[in-house]
C-alpha cells in the first residue's frame, strides 16, 4: 500500500505594505540632508556654508560671502572675534566626488599669489568644504604641511601658472618661491560634511533648506508687573480707545479704569497677547530665515483692514472687533502656522499698533 505524504504547510501571503502618509503623497519620501546637499548648485552650496559659519557667533565677529568672479580664491570669509584682523577662509567645492590633491593646487596658488601682491593677509585657518569631503589621499596630505608645500611647487606650472588669473601668466620665480617658503601650510584642513549638517541643524535656516518641521515652541513670555518701554505705543493706543469708549481721559490705566472691570480685564488680556506675539517673534528669529515673522504680520494686517475701516461705536469696540477677526484668520499658508497660538493673533494686532500701522481711534 502506497504511503500518503505528510501535509505541506501553505505559505502565508506577504504582509501588505504600510499605508502612505499624507505628507509622503504630497511631497514624496523625505531626502536626508546628506543626500540633499549633493543636489545643490554651486551658489546654494556657498550660501549653505555661509549660513553655517554665520552661526558660529562665539568664534567670529563678521562673516561674508565673496564667492563669484573676483573672489581671489575666497568663498566665505570670517573675521575672528578679538583676533586683531585675523580671518578664516572657507573654500567651497561642490563636486560629485571627494576632493583630490589636484582639486586644491589652484586654490593654494591663488592664496600664494594674492597674499604676495598684498591683496589680503594670510588667513589663520583655511577650510576646504565639499559634499563628499576630502578623499583619503588629500586628507593624509593636509596633515603633512611640508609635503603639501612641496606639492604646490611641483604642480605650479601644470595647475597654477596659467590658471590663477585670465590676464597674467604667473611664474613661480624666486620671489614666489621665497613667499611660499614663508607661508604656514599647517592652516589647511577639510571639514567633514556631517559635522557641518549637525551644526547647521541649530541655525534658523535649516528647516527652510531641509524641512523636517519646526521644533516645539517654548512657553510664551509672561507680562512683567510694570509696563516696559517696548509697550509704550500700543498701550497709548489702548488708552485712547478706552477714553473714546468712556468719553473721558484715560492717562493712568490702573487709576482711570477703576470701576470698569471689563476694560481692566481687556487691558490685562491685551498685554498677555502682546507678549505672546513677542515670544512668537523670538521663536521665528531662532528657527526661520529673516523676514518670516514680518510676513505673518503683513498677513494679519491684510486680514483686519476691512474691520479697521468699518464704522464702530468707539475705539474700544474697534479693538474688540478687529482682534476677533484676527482670531478667525486661517494663516494656514504661513511657515509658523503650526506654532501660532490663539493669543498670538491679538498680540500681532497690538504689535501693529506698536509699529503705528494700526490706529484704534480715527
Amino acid at each position: 500500500m502506497k504511503k500518503i505524504p505528510p501535509p505541506v504547510p501553505i505559505p502565508k501571503p506577504p504582509a501588505p505594505p504600510p499605508g502612505l502618509a499624507a505628507d509622503v503623497v504630497a511631497s514624496g519620501q523625505p531626502i536626508h540632508p546628506e543626500d540633499r546637499i549633493k543636489l545643490f548648485s554651486d551658489k546654494q552650496w556657498e550660501l549653505f556654508v555661509q549660513e553655517w559659519v554665520d552661526s558660529l557667533e562665539d568664534q567670529y565677529d563678521l562673516v561674508e560671502r565673496c564667492g563669484g568672479a573676483g573672489d581671489m580664491g575666497r568663498d566665505v570669509i570670517a573675521r575672528v572675534k578679538g583676533g586683531s584682523g585675523a580671518w578664516d577662509n572657507y573654500q567651497c567645492k561642490h563636486y560629485k566626488e571627494s576632493l583630490k590633491p589636484t582639486d586644491i593646487w589652484i586654490e593654494l596658488g591663488k592664496l600664494a599669489y594674492y597674499t604676495l601682491k598684498g591683496e589680503y593677509t594670510y588667513p589663520s585657518r583655511y577650510f576646504f568644504i565639499a559634499p563628499q569631503g576630502a578623499g583619503t589621499k588629500l586628507s593624509n596630505l593636509l596633515k603633512k604641511p611640508e609635503k603639501l608645500r612641496a606639492g604646490l611647487l611641483a604642480n605650479w606650472d601644470k595647475e597654477c601658472r596659467e590658471e590663477i588669473t585670465k590676464t597674467e601668466v604667473v611664474e613661480c620665480d624666486d620671489a614666489m618661491k621665497a613667499h611660499i617658503a614663508s607661508l604656514n601650510f599647517s592652516i589647511f584642513e577639510a571639514t567633514p560634511v556631517l559635522r557641518i549638517i549637525d551644526a547647521h541643524r541649530k541655525t534658523r535656516w535649516h528647516v527652510a533648506r531641509f524641512g523636517g518641521g519646526l521644533p516645539a515652541r517654548p512657553d510664551p513670555l509672561v507680562p512683567p508687573a510694570t509696563l516696559e518701554a517696548n509697550e509704550t505705543v500700543f498701550v497709548g493706543e489702548l488708552r485712547r480707545a478706552y477714553a473714546d469708549h468712556l468719553k473721558k481721559d484715560v492717562n493712568d490705566v490702573d487709576k482711570d479704569l477703576v470701576g470698569h472691570d471689563h476694560l481692566a480685564e481687556h487691558f490685562a488680556d491685551a498685554r498677555i497677547e502682546f507678549y505672546s506675539a513677542e515670544s512668537l517673534r523670538t521663536f521665528s528669529r531662532d528657527t526661520l530665515p529673516p523676514g518670516e515673522f514680518e510676513k505673518l504680520q503683513d498677513e494679519v494686517h491684510a486680514g483686519i483692514k476691512d474691520d479697521l475701516r468699518d464704522d464702530h461705536a468707539d475705539g474700544y469696540r474697534r479693538v474688540v472687533a478687529v482682534v476677533k477677526t484676527a482670531r478667525l484668520l486661517p494663516l494656514t499658508g504661513h511657515s509658523l502656522h503650526g506654532r501660532i497660538h490663539t493669543r498670538d493673533r491679538g498680540g500681532v494686532c497690538h504689535q501693529l499698533a506698536n509699529d503705528q500701522k494700526v490706529r484704534w481711534v480715527k
